[in-house]
């Protein structure tokens, strides 16, 4: 069900968000966050091109998706995907931003082909090469209390533009940032903290 934008909440969902010049000593600076929520309880997201040193064979191995004896050969296409830093929140709970090839019990749509799974069923099933098609996966994630996105949104702090999926899913992180600027017409010479929002 589409949210009413003029109600002040709902309206960046599926939208992202693009960190401000001001953002520099944060942990979100450059930072592109894909809102998979927002209401009047707050809103909750994740970033799309931050990294934690870790793929996703580390990840199965560190933590009990498998048992000892029932950890199957990762496919190497996913053995080595670098697992996300999808926020500061709950930084230890592992987050599947996926294609809408795969839906568990708990998978929410988040828009028609971005999904979110937080099960481990779902790392189970990319781990045996039985998962979506493609898939961003994050530990943590990136929350806001009521109100507290939308005062940062009248502080500057944040552009927003339309989401790509390819943008959500592609492993460059690094290049990211610059490409979705430019994609969307944005000089980053120019890109001054007092822009207005798209």
């Amino acid at each position: 069900m589409k949210r009413d934008i003029t109600s002040g909440t709902g309206q960046f969902e599926g939208k992202f968000l693009v960190a401000m010049p001001s953002m520099l000593s944060s942990f979100f600076a450059q930072t592109i966050i894909y809102v998979c929520a927002h209401n009047e309880e707050g809103a909750m997201g994740f970033v799309v091109n931050k990294v934690r040193g870790m793929t996703f064979g580390d990840l199965v191995e560190q933590t009990d998706v498998f048992s000892e004896n029932a950890m199957p050969r990762i496919p190497t296409s996913v053995a080595h995907v670098p697992v996300g830093h999808g926020g500061p929140v709950d930084e230890h709970r592992g987050f599947v931003l996926h294609s809408a090839d795969y839906c568990g019990d708990s998978t929410i749509p988040i828009s028609e082909s971005v999904f979110l799974t937080s099960t481990t069923q779902v790392l189970r099933m990319i781990a045996k090469g039985e998962g979506p098609d493609r898939c961003a996966i994050s530990l943590g994630y990136s929350g806001w209390g009521p109100g507290q996105l939308e005062s940062e949104m009248l502080d500057n702090s944040w552009l927003t533009l339309d989401a790509d999926p390819a943008i959500v899913f592609d492993q460059d992180h690094e290049t990211k940032y610059a490409r979705l600027l430019r994609a969307a017409g944005i000089d980053t010479a120019h890109f001054v903290a007092d822009c207005g929002h798209a």
